[in-house]
């Protein structure tokens, strides 16, 4: 047994930094694996002074430990909290829509979504959207699909929690990208709203581009090369006359600003066409306000 070392007073002005806070010194007593430790000296000159002391020096060091995992603990808390509404989504969800909860394969319909991409690429930034916006096969897109999107009849989930991971498949993306010209778009969407359909991304995917397929997109917003302007009416009246079967309170246009942003289909969970819910009237807003479409000017 090593004998304990006799304890001299401090130099005045010389501060002990381990008798205050803990301190990354190797002579930080409650941290050192030095065998001469007081609390473990057998010796009878260990007084009550050296077991305070060796006592304080052990709390601050139990407190600086703790500390650290919560910060820890902080930090990842708050980054998932960032990346994802609070589970539940009871501040879209309203009572006896879906019980305010998130739960894949519980929802009430769905709504294709479906952008003008030139409103999109006007605001383009960075490379991830080239693939979209500057091809250098002179190619540009009209309507892409966004999403398919599980909704309740007011409010909607997101990001439900399902078994396994929420990973999409290099193949499906790739099967996507004529329609969806954005890898990162293809694994957001799953990720945000495919995991509510309480199906496999291969299966979502499909349902999409199969309801993507089937409306048909009025000639005038095909590949038009002069800038137009309507009103969310306008683009209404375009699709209806363009989809037999498809009615006013079964579509909705959305807008950014004054420019023409998106336009989304409902339709049941069979694939068939029904009545939008609460969440696409909010485009109402857009039906009689003059609205800028950005030309396609695709040149294949």
């Amino acid at each position: 047994m090593y004998a304990a070392r006799r304890w001299r007073p401090p130099a005045k002005g010389v501060h002990r930094p381990y008798l205050y806070a803990p301190s990354a010194q190797p002579y930080l007593y409650a941290l050192s694996a030095q065998p001469y430790l007081y609390a473990l000296s057998a010796q009878p000159g260990a007084t009550h002074w050296r077991s305070a002391m060796t006592f304080r020096a052990l709390s601050y060091a139990a407190l600086s430990i703790v500390g650290g995992v919560l910060a820890i603990a902080s930090l990842i808390g708050g980054e998932g909290s960032a990346q994802r509404a609070p589970y539940g989504a009871e501040k879209y969800a309203t009572p006896g829509s879906s019980g305010g909860r998130n739960q894949a394969g519980k929802f009430d319909y769905y709504a294709l979504v479906m952008s003008w991409s030139p409103t999109h690429c006007q605001e383009a930034r960075g490379p991830r959207d080239d693939m979209q916006c500057n091809r250098r096969d002179g190619r540009r897109y009209a309507f892409v699909l966004h999403g398919l999107w599980p909704q309740y009849e007011r409010g909607f989930p997101e990001t439900c929690p399902i078994r396994g991971r929420n990973f999409v498949p290099r193949p499906v993306i790739d099967n996507m990208l004529d329609i969806m010209p954005a890898p990162g778009l293809v694994i957001h969407e799953y990720r945000k709203h495919g995991t509510c359909s309480g199906m496999t991304p291969n299966a979502y995917f499909g349902l999409a581009r199969k309801l993507f397929g089937e409306i048909k997109v009025p000639q005038q917003f095909v590949n038009p090369f002069e800038s137009q302007q309507v009103t969310g009416a306008d683009v209404e009246t375009a699709f209806v006359k363009a989809n037999p079967g498809l009615t006013r309170e079964m579509i909705s246009v959305s807008c950014g600003g004054s420019k023409l942003q998106e336009v989304r289909i409902c339709f049941n969970k069979d694939g068939k066409l029904r009545d939008c819910g609460e969440n696409e009237r909010r485009g109402e807003a857009c039906m009689n306000r003059k609205l800028f479409v950005p030309p396609v000017r695709s040149k294949s």
